[in-house]
């Protein structure tokens, strides 16, 4: 297996220059970060932005921060950004023709054996590869945000996606510190994304029924199984307490839960109102900026001690 060593990635946003930031923490990467729009400076700024609460935590010094960053090249012109690229990763908007039209757009300019990797998060990566004629060197990568805090990486697999791409982008991810899972079906939001929309569409229905308040629920999360989700996972809990419990439980218990395949009407009037959450300082809840500025806090500060100890 060909180690994946040269990466290309396409995009300069917040999910972008994180990923740059994720490869760059590693000495075995050579990374470009193709863009658009902005310049070095600016791109390397958004990333010195990524590394303050790790130097403040004392993950990295300054010196060592910055050697860091300036591991990230930047390139404005595809061909050149990708002429020797092992991997090219796209972290483009959220468009299906203007992903497919990228990867399209990559193959004369890419050797044969370069992986082509999406960033989407919820997207089919089949359809992403659609325009391509090498379909078997696409991939999904998701990275969940912020990308360099987050471990996870759900590498999904499409219908023609070869075992031997699956295999080299599984290593280049573990290689690179993550947690690089396989989601072997291309299903509408992989793995995690279904068991994280599952949750919150119960957790809507709860507020909409009036059973609990927004904060309730957040805080009945918070303080029961929420806790124990980083070391036991939903499947190994139902192995803990016995399928047979499982079942029984589940036969009394699912006939009650939320099953609309459509979003929730009081999400609709939240958004029909304006109410958008942090960007408009209410949603379910109700915000300011100080509010907003200890949510975010308190995450990062989570995610580094989970991540470091620190």
């Amino acid at each position: 297996m060909k180690p994946i060593k040269n990466i290309t990635i396409i995009g300069n946003g917040l999910m972008g220059c994180g990923c740059a930031l994720v490869f760059a923490q590693n000495t075995d990467f050579n990374v470009t970060v193709k863009h658009r729009s902005g310049t070095r400076e600016t791109i390397h700024e958004r990333i010195r932005g990524f590394m303050v609460p790790l130097i403040d935590k004392g993950i990295y010094s300054r010196t060592e921060s910055e050697a860091i960053i300036q591991r990230v090249h930047t390139e404005m012109d595809l061909a050149e950004s990708v002429k020797d690229a092992d991997l090219v990763m796209e972290c483009i908007a959220e468009n299906m023709q203007l992903k497919q039209d990228q990867f399209a757009a990559l193959e004369p300019l890419t050797r044969p054996d370069t992986i082509y990797a999406t960033n989407t998060s919820v997207m089919s990566i089949t359809a992403i590869a659609s325009k391509t004629i090498k379909k078997d060197r696409v991939v999904g990568t998701h990275f969940w945000n912020p990308p360099y805090l987050i471990p996870l990486v759900e590498v999904v697999k499409a219908y023609e996606t070869s075992e031997d791409t699956m295999e080299r982008t599984l290593d280049c991810l573990i290689r690179a510190g993550k947690k690089a899972i396989r989601c072997n079906k291309d299903v509408p939001g992989f793995v995690a994304n279904r068991m994280q929309h599952a949750l919150w569409r119960e957790a809507i229905s709860i507020v909409a029924h009036g059973i609990a308040d927004a904060a309730t629920v957040d805080e009945a999360v918070r303080s029961s199984f929420g806790l124990r989700l980083p070391a036991l996972g939903p499947m190994e809990n139902a192995d803990m307490v016995g399928t047979d419990l499982t079942l029984s439980i589940h036969e009394y218990m699912l006939q009650h839960l939320e099953n609309d395949p459509t979003p929730s009407p009081l999400l609709h009037e939240k958004v029909a109102a304006g109410e958008l959450g942090f960007k408009t300082q209410k949603g379910f809840q109700e915000w300011d900026e100080e509010k907003i500025a200890e949510s975010r806090r308190k995450l990062s500060e989570h995610l580094i001690k989970m991540l470091y100890d620190k």
